[in-house]
């Protein structure tokens, strides 16, 4: 299984696509297909039959995966779209560091 250099609940910029330059939350990673979803970002429409369990049906919007290299970390210091890079720290644990400034961009 391939690493990611993000998280859920990161904050990310989407680089490429349709939604190029916005911005958003990550709510779902899917490491094996390295693809990730983005709150509110890379809508698509879904057109549902109606049954017990969705009621109605008809057409609905919903997030769809993009490409983990699609998206780049906004970085909470800087505030801007970073590359990341890796630490080791004294105690042996590895954080990520935002390539711009060196600041942690995991949750203390």
């Amino acid at each position: 299984m391939p690493k990611l250099h993000v998280k859920k609940g990161d904050l990310v910029m989407i680089i490429t696509g349709k939604d190029r330059g916005k911005s958003g939350r990550i709510i779902r990673v899917f490491p094996k297909k390295e693809r990730v979803m983005v709150e509110r970002l890379n809508m698509v429409k879904r057109h549902l039959r109606p049954s017990p369990t969705t009621g109605q049906g008809g057409i609905v919007e919903k997030e769809a995966p993009i490409h983990v290299s699609n998206v780049m970390i906004i970085c909470s210091k800087c505030n801007r779209p970073t590359r990341v890079g890796k630490r080791i720290l004294e105690d042996g644990t590895k954080i990520r560091v935002c390539k711009r400034c060196g600041e942690s961009l995991d949750q203390k």
